[in-house]
């Protein structure tokens, strides 16, 4: 788990169904520009809108691109449950390399109950999993320890980490050494997570700007750090702009803006992005194209 790996939005046609077409192209379009894998079903895939036949068309489509470039997909998975949670990993793994599988949310189950959670998930499917630690969404926060012991077992091979930021959690963690890839998940911090020794990103922002992404990537692994910064501070407004309102609501509307996919289209209880907001991610993309 190394690069940058495009978190997919799953566009939809105007009548509100699956466009697969747009899906294929959208995931062409991030292989093609140098991300090193593909990740559906996740947050930005509104994925808990879709129902079983919307999810299993979207991997489909990711599968059958990601094994004619020969890079790998991850498949989103996990509910509050673990028994559900399971019964999910079982229905993706066949079509997925990795299974991005969230941190039990709402619930906040002990950080030994996360752990149990974790080892039976891994237990019952027989592809690597990716530890999904976003505490602002799950209401859990696990400590540093807590993340080590996980990256431990043997069925996870990463962990994608979103703490809004880099905070003392997360410095503790990479001071740590981790044994096996962290990823940072905050489209905004990949770069001083890179620096800290994060292995690669998982970013929604990469749909839109892939190319400039992957090079900020590379730039960071080669120590070229000038150019790295060069390409973050570049980013870094892309990244705020799509992020303003709840996403992916804005990230879409710019896919369809610049041709990625057909329609804007988000499901509720997400809405539309206002126009101010679009606007600000437009700007933010023309500077990007000018710096790199």
């Amino acid at each position: 788990m190394h690069g940058i790996h495009a978190s997919l939005v799953t566009p939809f046609t105007r009548s509100g169904e699956v466009d697969a077409k747009s899906l294929e192209r959208l995931a062409v379009h991030c292989l093609d520009h140098g991300a090193a894998g593909l990740v559906a079903l996740g947050t930005t895939g509104e994925a808990a809108l879709l129902d079983p036949a919307e999810q299993r068309t979207v991997l489909e489509v990711c599968r059958a691109v990601s094994i004619e470039r020969g890079t790998p997909l991850t498949a989103g998975a996990g509910t509050m449950g673990t028994e559900d949670t399971i019964r999910q990993a079982r229905e993706r793994a066949p079509l997925a390399d990795a299974l991005l599988v969230v941190v039990p949310y709402y619930l906040r189950p002990s950080d030994e109950g996360v752990i149990d959670h974790f080892a039976a998930v891994g237990a019952a499917v027989d592809v690597p999993i990716i530890v999904y630690n976003v505490p602002y969404r799950t209401g859990k926060r696990l400590g540093a320890d807590v993340l080590a012991r996980l990256l431990d077992l043997d069925c996870v091979t990463a962990i994608k980490h979103c703490a809004e930021g880099i905070d003392a959690g997360t410095l503790a963690l990479m001071a740590g050494g981790p044994r096996k890839a962290v990823l940072s998940g905050d489209d905004a911090s990949i770069y001083p997570m890179l620096q800290l020794g994060a292995t690669g990103g998982v970013a929604a922002s990469a749909c839109l700007a892939p190319a400039a992404y992957a090079t900020m990537a590379e730039a960071a692994r080669c120590g070229n750090a000038a150019r790295g910064l060069t390409l973050h501070n570049a980013l870094f407004p892309l990244a705020e702009a799509l992020f303003r309102e709840p996403s992916p609501s804005v990230l879409k509307a710019c896919l369809a803006e610049t041709g990625l996919i057909d329609d804007p289209g988000v499901r509720a209880p997400l809405r539309p992005p206002s126009p101010e907001s679009v606007a600000a991610a437009r700007r933010a993309l023309r500077a990007v194209a000018d710096r790199t």
